[in-house]
């Protein structure tokens, strides 16, 4: 009982700390401190059995594996999104959408943008940072709250692309391993519930923005913005726009041969056509550079803080214990099945890291059972994108702090609407619909 108070006590330390602004490099290692402790954790390898776990290997190894694994996506992602903004491609783009669907559509051309990379199998934070400095421009030009953007960018990248069938994301790719379905696992209702998430989504989202915008909320020009001074002349709309297709090109069709791998060769060939094409227009490309470089730093440091918590969870015996009781829920199985992802993805702040820990234990057993694979599939891929979303979650963190330099307080309540409560009521929808035999 202690160890349980302990692992959701600091889960709750974690998202009131977050809350509250604290810097994630302080706020992550006292929460999983916090866990640790109560669940007799050693806090120091030299005190532990050999090999056992210990609070300070296990969260170094969670911080350090994912420094490894996404330093050099996070720093390409970085320096495209800087070149882009420096060189007023982004401008020029956002213009350009601008003219053709409308002042009023800003937010819905910022979550298109992210839907078609997203579904080219680009990675969730790089298009967060890829986009990012065209969301800033639509919603400069359209006189938007900037509290919104990230908001806005996770509904593109999180609910109705990220764990729809045929998605390359790895959220819709790692059920295969355990269930033997295909990327395209029960696409007629993915289909249903991406669309009804699309339109409710973008309706709760317009309407968030005009509420806030009726009580004189209006976009707030920071010195830190880019283009604050006139530019005298911005590059073509249509030739800026080649980056970004030679970033979503790329990673497709070398997506199966170097897995993530493809996103490092996508975004460096992004950055060269960026320079090739509107090399004239750069205001200071060494500074831009710089700049995505530090970026690059802090966003990765900052989620790899949350990491380092989900490390010391995981390591826990509490953690195993509350497994095991929610890979064991009565009832429909695919009921237990998104509860159970559902909630470990939120212990450890990742949809990933959610289906990986429960889908070993649960896949044997449902499969068993006869439970459809593909109905399976579907359902934890969709719930797995709800609860990773809460303030602690490493990409909730990366977009709100790191990226549009926002706080939680301002930025959380739209964004968590949008990527924890829509996919929450999709993964409702879809335990409906294949109750019902679609």
């Amino acid at each position: 009982m202690i160890g349980m108070i302990g692992m959701f006590g600091g889960l709750a330390l974690l998202i009131y700390l977050t809350m509250r602004g604290m810097n994630l490099l302080i706020a992550a290692p006292l929460a999983a401190l916090f866990v640790g402790l109560l669940n007799g954790l050693p806090l120091f390898p030299q005190l532990a059995e050999e090999g056992a776990a210990n609070f300070l290997t296990n969260y170094m190894t969670g911080f350090t594996g994912f420094i490894a694994s996404w330093y050099l996506m996070f720093l390409a992602g970085a320096i495209f999104g800087k070149v882009m903004e420096d060189s007023g491609a982004a401008d020029s783009v956002s213009g350009w959408i601008i003219g053709k669907i409308g002042m009023k559509r800003a937010a819905l051309a910022v979550v298109l943008a992210c839907a078609v990379l997203t579904y080219g199998g680009v990675s969730l934070f790089v298009v967060a940072f890829s986009v990012y400095p065209m969301a800033l421009s639509l919603f400069k030009q359209a006189n938007l709250p900037r509290r919104f953007i990230p908001a806005t960018l996770a509904f593109g990248s999180t609910t109705f692309t990220m764990t729809s069938a045929g998605s390359p994301e790895i959220q819709n790719w790692i059920p295969i391993e355990f269930l033997g379905t295909s990327p395209l696992a029960g696409w007629e209702v993915s289909l249903i519930v991406a669309v009804f998430m699309m339109v409710f989504g973008y309706w709760w989202l317009k309407k968030m923005i005009s509420k806030a915008v009726s009580k004189g909320e209006s976009f707030v020009v920071r010195d830190t913005d880019p283009g604050n001074e006139s530019r005298k002349e911005l590059p073509n709309p249509i030739l800026s726009m080649i980056p970004l297709l030679v970033v979503l090109l790329v990673s497709f069709f070398f997506h199966d041969s170097l897995g993530t791998s493809a996103l490092i060769v996508a975004l460096c060939g992004g950055i060269l056509a960026t320079v090739l094409i509107n090399k004239k227009y750069f205001q200071n490309f060494g500074n831009a550079v710089g700049e995505g470089a530090l970026g690059a730093v802090v966003a990765i440091a900052n989620t790899a803080a949350v990491v380092g918590f989900g490390g010391v969870v995981r390591a826990t015996p509490s953690f195993a214990s509350a497994v095991d009781v929610m890979t064991n829920i009565p009832g429909s199985p695919l009921i237990g099945g998104a509860l159970a992802v559902a909630i470990i993805a939120g212990l450890t702040g990742s949809s990933s890291g959610g289906q990986a820990i429960a889908l070993p234990l649960l896949a044997p057993h449902y499969l068993d059972l006869g439970v459809n694979a593909d109905a399976l599939h579907r359902t934890v891929a969709i719930s797995s994108g709800s609860l990773d979303s809460l303030p602690h979650g490493g990409y909730v963190v990366t977009t709100i702090r790191s990226i549009a330099g926002e706080t939680h307080k301002d930025a959380y309540p739209a964004f968590g609407a949008l990527s924890v409560v829509v996919p929450l009521i999709g993964a409702v929808l879809a335990v409906i619909l294949f109750s019902i035999g679609l």
